[in-house]
Formats: structure tokens, sequence, C-alpha cells
């Protein structure tokens, strides 16, 4: 284990969790050992009540007994707290750049995103899916910044923080596309990215915790299937 053998690395999340999964692979990464420990989030544990009670929610680094929580917030403790490849930039000008784009993913492509998921219409689907394509678009020109026009990563040559944040998307960017018919990622109109996710994809450090994106598409239905069925009831 990065760090010292003595340490206890522990992470509360759930399997299909994008937000946990940005966790895990800053994990797989920085080389670290750690145990996954699956909640129930229609019956909360103690130990995840205790370790964030805030918002009461996954994903919760627990290191050392000390609990981390928020997505980002672990990832960038887990890069400090850890040796091994840096993910972040040594340079300031590049860790802002770095954050201003893992904040773009969360509140413009993310945040929409999940609500297309959860839309009611058509037509409600139809204007987050729009506002998620505009986002993958501005998104395009991140990578383009960040990687210096030549490199397949936001961090450049390697992978850094950006990729991190992102990556915890790349089984449900599969999904959708199953899902809806819709490839967010397109090589003809996001070339960068479209390379990216696949050069992404395939990096052994992501693969070893990565999800399968033919689970999550059962997934969704079911919890599509569920409200459908709880709607119709409450009609009644």
């Amino acid at each position: 284990m990065a760090g010292g053998e003595e340490e206890e690395v522990k992470l509360l999340g759930t399997w299909a969790s994008p937000f946990v999964l940005r966790a895990q692979l800053a994990l797989s990464f920085k080389g670290v050992s750690f145990e996954n420990v699956d909640e129930d989030l229609g019956s909360k544990s103690d130990l995840l009540l205790r370790s964030n009670p805030v918002h009461k929610a996954v994903p919760v680094l627990i290191h050392n007994g000390r609990p981390v929580c928020e997505s980002l917030v672990i990832v960038q403790y887990v890069d400090e707290a850890f040796g091994g490849m840096a993910l972040l930039p040594a340079d300031p000008h590049g860790r802002a750049v770095a954050r201003f784009w893992a904040a773009f993913i969360e509140d413009k492509l993310v945040a929409p995103w999940q609500k297309m998921f959860k839309a009611k219409t058509g037509e409600e689907k139809a204007e987050w899916m729009e506002q998620t394509l505009a986002a993958v678009d501005v998104l395009e020109g991140g990578l383009k910044e960040c990687s210096k026009g030549g490199s397949f990563f936001f961090g450049g040559d390697n992978v850094g923080y950006v990729d991190v944040v992102l990556g915890g998307a790349v089984p449900w960017v599969h999904a959708t596309e199953a899902l809806t018919g819709v490839r967010l990622f397109d090589g003809g109109r996001v070339p960068l990215l479209a390379v990216w996710l696949e050069r992404f994809g395939a990096l052994d450090k992501a693969q070893a915790v990565m999800l399968d994106a033919q689970r999550l598409v059962q997934h969704a239905k079911m919890k599509q299937a569920e409200a459908t069925a709880a709607a119709a009831a409450g009609d009644g």
C-alpha cells in the first residue's frame, strides 16, 4: 500500500455511483489498497451516518479512522495523502485550471445528465440532453487546453485530476448510448473526447475498478420501471 503498510483505507459507497467510482479511480491510480464497503442507501449504516452526518451520502473515504466526504474533495485528499503519481499539477495555475474543469464537469455536465435520467416527459429529457451535449462540446475545448493539443489526457501525457473526475462517468457514457441511442462523446463532434474515452477506459488501473456498462443498463431500466410503477400507483 502506498503511504505505509499500517494504514487502513475504507471507501463507503454504492456500486453504480459515478461519484464513488471517482474515488476508486483515484485510489487505483495512486496504488492505494482499500476496502470497499457497500452501503444500502435505503437503510444507511451507523458508520455512514457517523462519518458523513451533514449529507449522509456516499462516497466517504475513511483513512485511519478519519472520514473524508464528497468525491471531488476525496480525489484531492487521496492525491495529497498518498505517494505515487501526482494527479494535480505542481504549478498553482495548472492546479487552478484543473479545478475549474472539474467543477465544470460537476455543475454543467453531470447535473443535467442526471436530470435527463430522472425526467418524466420526453420534452424534459430532450431539454436536459441538449444541455448535457452542450457541456460536452465545451469540455472538448477544455481537453484541448489542458492537454496542450497533443496528448490524450487532461493531465497531459499522464492521467490527472480532471481525467479521474470525468473517468467516473465513463461507464455511464456507454450506458447512456445503450439506453437512449445518443453517443455523448461522438467522434464526429468531439474527436478529442472520443479518443480520450477509448484511451482512458483501456488503462489497466482504470479497468481494475471500472463498472460494467451492461450491468448499469439493467440497473437503470430496473429503476425506471420502479419509478413508473410508483407513479402509476400514485395515480390510482
